[in-house]
């Protein structure tokens, strides 16, 4: 066992059965449909949520309960010397603010990273965290890289509906039933702190086409990567039960990058109840530096 605990939220994707594998420990985030309280992964599975969805349920997230969070953190503090909680973007939610403030009645215990990822993003920061706790880093050091390295990402999603954006606030009625009409695929990116717009293509093999071209740009112009990308990881995500759509992508991703290992998982339900079933996202993220788990070799 090391000294340092890895500990993440639902958010991340990372399921308890898949922390459990990790070494990794999940805090299930818990939502609001119909005005009754379910957790992400306890007692709300994708499929259920999506029911929800479709059935055009009343589906709000929340944060943690303070109880929650301090409840595992204890619990953990008595087999481990520190933990490193790594919860989604404080800009997509206030429950990093509030675990920062938590955190201070710890003693210097209890580091809380804020790197500005959610979904596979933050997946990936758990998975490097817990590599450079296994390689003898400590807490501080920890939440430091991550933050330093925070803008080290990208997200890019493209939608098959406008419904959600328009019922949530974020596009106009009008913007909403004139994109239907002409059937246009929205790209968005998360580039950190937002959901925001990228761009607007006519069909879903433009849309693919667009989100490929946009990665390959990340690539060159923030990476630094080389020709073959090969100090980044590439993964891909999905929303929705019906994986045809994210099947076919997944094999012209990993055609354009043969020797990457590729992921394909789930969206976090906290952006899937913003954007709906029926979307593919793809993301990157800088590769840990196998010299920085030397460090202490």
């Amino acid at each position: 066992m090391g000294k340092v605990a890895i500990v993440t939220d639902s958010n991340s994707g990372i399921t308890r059965a898949a922390g459990e594998e990790l070494g990794i420990f999940v805090l299930p985030m818990p939502f609001y449909i119909n005005e009754e309280l379910y957790y992400e992964d306890i007692t709300l599975t994708q499929e259920g949520f999506y029911e929800f969805l479709k059935g055009n349920a009343n589906i709000s997230t929340s944060m943690p309960s303070l109880t929650d969070v301090t409840e595992l953190w204890d619990r953990l503090l008595k087999d481990y010397e520190a933990i490193v909680y790594i919860p989604m973007s404080s800009g997509l939610s206030s429950s990093c603010n509030a675990a920062q403030v938590m955190a201070q009645d710890y003693e210097g215990k209890v580091f809380v990273v804020d790197n500005r990822r959610i979904s596979v993003t933050q997946k990936q920061s758990a998975i490097d965290a817990k590599a450079l706790a296994d390689a003898g880093w400590g807490g501080a050091e920890i939440k430091k890289y991550l933050e330093d390295t925070a803008a080290d990402s990208s997200i890019y999603i493209t939608l098959s509906t406008l419904y959600y954006l328009k019922k949530g606030g974020r596009i106009t009625p009008a913007a909403a039933a004139l994109g239907t009409l002409l059937r246009l695929k929205p790209v968005l990116q998360i580039q950190g702190a937002k959901l925001d717009a990228y761009a607007k293509s006519r069909t879903m093999k433009a849309a693919r086409a667009t989100m490929l071209e946009a990665i390959r740009k990340d690539f060159q112009e923030r990476f630094d990567a080389n020709e073959d990308a090969s100090n980044m990881n590439i993964m891909l995500a999905y929303s929705g039960t019906d994986l045809t759509e994210s099947l076919s992508w997944q094999e012209e991703v990993q055609a354009v990058f043969p020797n990457h290992t590729i992921m394909n998982d789930p969206l976090s339900l906290s952006v899937s109840c913003h954007i709906g079933d029926g979307s593919i996202a793809i993301a990157c993220a800088k590769k840990l530096p196998v010299d920085l788990l030397n460090k202490y070799q």
